[in-house]
């Protein structure tokens, strides 16, 4: 069964370990990208609430040891490695070691659920880059599909959910909605991708084990110029809107677009979110992410084991399992084409 390929390769966001990284990082976040300065620092302002450090780097080391127990109790029993986009360790750095380890061909597990350029194709990006970087004797990198649909994922949400909505009497829920987040991209962004349809979907197939709740899917965390337009509506204006209409009492935010609680999560959400609805008074219970769910944690393993043998290839709803290997028009990142010269 580990005959095809040598290697698990986490491939993640990165983040700052403490304050004199938050610049840095920053910077090789938004390089080449349309950002207004001003933007930069009100985002490094947020970091510095939490000391300069972001959970996600951590919680890829919690999720990496959780990977490797699973696989050495249930095969295939291969090494992980790790390597983020925007900070240490950085692609590049892990393929040059795993070459000096002898590793040839490895499957990356990329840690986004949805299919966007920011999820999908800037990663594939991510990992040619860092082999050219690397050059003679660079591992070749094989991408595990996509996991919105993933019983693995959809299950534990639906617990993650579950736990909040018992947090609400039984005499409130009526009034109860469940409020779904996920990352804004560019309309243009958005027009090239799956993004939408397979959010949505997800946050049909959670709210399946709950049909009395009424739901809606949000956005958060934008970073572009206001004239350009973004997926919305805004949580922050969208809980606006529920408090005007008086016909809802408590909200579940359940930041289904994302796998573990880091920085946007705990301040987009855990701060700016909850200050507002403590302001408008309108009761706010934050579902946890997916994070190291036991089932989740298996069903990384089971994305492993298909590509590598004809397990069945398990999914919920109406699409399918996504695709093993991207199209040339995959994800793309809605920027005009610069003109050749």
């Amino acid at each position: 069964m580990s005959a095809s390929y040598d290697a698990i390769l986490l491939v993640s966001f990165g983040g700052p370990e403490g304050p004199d990284d938050v610049m840095p990082f920053l910077e090789n976040v938004l390089r080449g990208k349309n950002v207004p300065h001003e933007r930069m620092l009100e985002v490094a302002e947020h970091y510095k609430q939490f000391g300069g450090i972001s959970p996600i780097n951590q919680q890829c080391r919690d999720l990496i040891a959780a990977l490797k127990i699973e696989l050495t109790e249930h095969g295939p029993d291969l090494p992980i490695y790790w390597g983020n986009r925007n900070w240490t360790p950085m692609l590049a750095d892990t393929l040059r070691q795993m070459k000096a380890d002898g590793i040839t061909r490895a499957l990356a597990f990329m840690t986004s659920a949805f299919s966007s350029y920011s999820g999908c194709r800037q990663y594939r990006e991510d990992v040619i880059r860092a082999q050219a970087e690397v050059a003679e004797g660079t591992p070749e990198i094989h991408k595990l599909r996509v996991f919105y649909n993933h019983p693995g994922y959809i299950e534990p949400m639906r617990e993650r959910v579950q736990a909040a909505l018992d947090q609400i009497s039984a005499e409130r829920r009526g009034t109860t909605q469940i409020v779904y987040t996920a990352h804004s991209i560019p309309n243009a962004m958005a027009a090239g991708c799956d993004y939408e349809q397979q959010l949505k979907e997800s946050c049909r197939l959670v709210s399946e084990s709950f049909p009395d709740q009424s739901w809606r899917l949000v956005y958060q965390s934008r970073s572009g110029p206001p004239t350009q337009p973004w997926l919305e509506p805004d949580i922050c204006d969208y809980l606006n809107e529920l408090h005007e209409s008086g016909e809802v009492t408590d909200v579940i935010v359940s930041p289904i677009g994302f796998i573990s609680d880091h920085l946007e999560v705990l301040f987009d959400l855990d701060t700016e979110a909850k200050a507002l609805c403590d302001e408008i008074g309108l009761n706010m219970i934050r579902a946890a992410t997916v994070g190291n769910h036991p089932r989740f944690i298996t069903m990384i393993r089971e994305l492993i084991c298909e590509r590598m043998s004809n397990t069945p290839r398990a999914c919920l709803g109406e699409y399918g399992p996504s695709h093993d290997v991207c199209p040339e028009d995959c994800c793309l990142s809605g920027r005009p084409t610069r003109p050749a010269h």
